[in-house]
């Protein structure tokens, strides 16, 4: 936990080196000492065909950030900005790049290591 999930057209992937995107992405995270690093996870998914943004086929990069509940709103407005930052100074050329974060619930969490 956190999890970052990088949705794209995949000719963003023609723009920049994918290994170098997830590496910023995983580096902004880092740098807002909300995660402890070896916890972040970042996966990129790129999409050649069906999509739609404003009804046409255009460039964009949305992250989903799923992250466990107990961050302030201004903590999460502050990483949502950060990664949008980053991501806008590496694609400049694309105009819609957005990022939304969802809690998760400490309550109903589990992953392997916890069993």
């Amino acid at each position: 936990m956190p999890h970052f999930v990088i949705d794209c057209s995949s000719d963003v992937l023609k723009l920049q080196n994918p290994t170098e995107v997830l590496q910023s992405v995983h580096a902004v995270a880092v740098a807002t000492n909300l995660f402890d690093e070896a916890d972040i996870k970042v996966r990129l998914n790129p999409f050649a065909e069906h999509y739609l943004v404003g009804g046409k086929q255009e460039p964009f990069i949305h992250v989903f950030a799923n992250i466990m509940e107990g961050r302030t709103k201004e903590q999460k407005a502050n990483l949502s900005e950060q990664i949008t930052r980053k991501l806008s100074r590496f694609f400049p050329e694309i105009s819609f790049i957005a990022i939304n974060i969802r809690d998760f619930e400490k309550e109903t969490y589990c992953n392997k290591s916890m069993i």
